[in-house]
């Protein structure tokens, strides 16, 4: 696939791609006769788990450590797994934390509507 089409397959963008890419975050992409990026299934696929470790917030330099173990090759299995267990358990807590949130939200939101009730 040409970097395009995995753009849109991915739903990142062209300079997210190339950014992950030069930051050593897709270490298998390969390039054509041409110069150009070829990408494969696996690779869209590495680059959509890039994007979610991102979208939660895991740091550039946790995602770097993650590649550098990926690149490494299966004997880190374990230790790419350990990471994303210890990722997902900080999702958790982030979670809880915004239902916590949206709750005071929701009842500030209610005492609004009953005090503009009130005053019709």
């Amino acid at each position: 696939m040409k970097i395009s089409e995995v753009a849109e397959l991915t739903g990142l963008s062209v300079s997210t791609i190339r950014f992950y890419e030069e930051f050593g975050l897709c270490p298998f992409i390969q390039r054509g006769a041409d110069g150009k990026r070829r990408f494969s299934k696996t690779d869209a696929d590495w680059l959509e788990l890039l994007a979610s470790l991102r979208a939660t917030g895991m740091s550039m330099s946790e995602m770097r450590t993650f590649a550098d173990l990926y690149a490494s090759g299966d004997a880190t299995i374990p230790k790419r797994k350990a990471a994303l267990l210890a990722h997902r358990q900080s999702l958790a807590a982030r979670q809880a934390e915004l239902e916590r949130c949206r709750t005071i939200l929701d009842r500030k939101l209610q005492k609004y509507d009953e005090i503009m009730k009130d005053q019709k």
